[in-house]
C-alpha cells in the first residue's frame, strides 16, 4: 500500500481569516449643506452617489467601492479620527480637490500630499487621508475604505478597546506600532479595519456619528452588550446599536463612537454599490469606461 503524500503548509491561511465582523457598511456624519458635500465626495473625491437610495435633499448615501458614506442633511458632525481612503489615481485626486475648492471657500476645505498619501478636511473638518493602490500592502481593494482611525484621549488603555471585540464580538484584532506610534486594530470586514490611535492632543466631545458593519453571530455579542447596559437602540430584527467601548474586565467606559450593528440576513448585507470612473468626462467619454472596479484585477 502506497503512502498517501502529505502537502507541506505553503501559505498563511490566518490571513483569509474574518473573524465575526464579516461587513464594513458605512460611515455616517450629518452635514449641514447637499450642494458642499456633492461638490467635496462627489466631485473632489470623485466618489459616487448611490443612484437608487436617498434620491432626494435629505440625505445622500455615497459609495467607495464596497463601502459607503450617508450624510444626512442636519447639523454638522465630525468624526474623531481619519478616514482612509484607497482611491485609484491620486494625481488626477489632486486635480479634481484643486477644482473643488472653487465651490468650497470659506470652509474647512483644504487638501495637502504628505509622503505617498494626499490628507483632505472636509468643509466641515472631517479628516481624509487617500492612498494608492498597491498589492504589497493593501492587498486587492483598489477602491474603498481600507480603514477608519479613531483618536483616542490620553490614558486609555487601547489594547483594552482591541479585548472588547475580540471577546465581544469575536473579532480580529491586535497591537501594532507604525511611524506615528501604538495602535489598536480590528478586522471589520475584507480590507477594512479599524484602527484606535491616542491622539496628540484633546479629543472632542462624541457629537453622534456611527459607523456600521454586519455580524455572522449576530446574537451572542447582542447578549454580551444587554448584559454590559449599553445596547442604545433596538431598531429592528435585523439590527441594533450601541455607543459605549467598555473595559470588558471592569466594565469602565473606553471610548465613544456609536455602531449600527446588523445581521447577514439584514436586506441590505452584500448590496452591489455602483462605482462610476470620475476620470470620464464630456471631453474624454469613451463608451465602456463608466464604472470603476473596486478590486485590482
Amino acid at each position: 500500500m502506497n503512502d498517501v503524500a502529505v502537502a507541506k503548509p505553503r501559505f498563511d491561511r490566518t490571513s483569509d481569516d474574518l473573524g465575526n465582523i464579516v461587513e464594513f457598511g458605512h460611515v455616517n456624519v450629518t452635514v449641514p449643506d447637499q450642494s458642499k458635500a456633492i461638490s467635496f465626495y462627489i466631485t473632489g473625491l470623485g466618489l459616487t452617489r448611490d443612484p437608487f437610495m436617498m434620491a432626494g435633499i435629505e440625505n445622500i448615501w455615497v459609495n467607495v467601492g464596497r463601502s459607503q458614506f450617508h450624510l444626512p442633511t442636519r447639523g454638522k458632525q465630525v468624526l474623531r479620527g481619519t478616514v482612509g481612503l484607497m482611491l485609484p489615481d491620486l494625481e488626477a485626486l489632486l486635480k479634481r480637490l484643486s477644482y473643488a475648492g472653487r465651490q468650497l471657500q470659506d470652509t474647512q476645505f483644504s487638501f495637502r500630499e504628505v509622503g505617498d498619501a494626499v490628507e483632505a478636511t472636509c468643509p466641515w473638518g472631517n479628516r481624509f487621508r487617500c492612498h494608492a493602490p498597491d498589492p504589497a500592502k493593501w492587498g486587492h481593494m483598489r477602491l474603498g475604505m481600507p480603514y477608519v482611525e479613531f483618536d483616542v484621549p490620553e490614558g486609555v488603555d487601547l489594547s483594552a478597546i482591541a479585548r472588547f471585540y475580540r471577546d465581544v464580538f469575536d473579532g480580529i484584532t491586535g497591537m501594532a506600532c507604525d511611524s506615528r506610534g501604538a495602535y489598536a486594530w480590528v478586522r471589520v470586514g475584507d480590507g477594512n479595519h479599524l484602527h484606535f490611535r491616542t491622539a496628540k492632543g484633546p479629543v472632542s466631545e462624541f457629537d453622534g456619528h456611527h459607523i456600521q458593519f454586519s455580524l455572522a453571530n449576530f446574537s451572542r455579542p447582542y447578549k454580551q452588550l444587554l448584559e454590559r447596559g449599553v445596547i442604545t437602540e433596538e431598531t429592528n430584527r435585523h439590527q441594533y446599536r450601541f455607543v459605549d467601548i467598555v473595559d470588558v474586565d471592569s466594565g469602565k467606559r473606553l471610548f465613544k463612537v456609536e455602531h449600527e450593528v446588523r445581521s447577514m440576513l439584514h436586506p441590505m448585507f452584500t448590496r452591489t454599490h455602483i462605482n462610476r470612473n470620475p476620470d470620464v468626462t464630456l471631453p474624454t467619454y469613451v463608451p465602456g469606461y463608466e464604472y470603476s472596479n473596486w478590486a485590482l484585477n
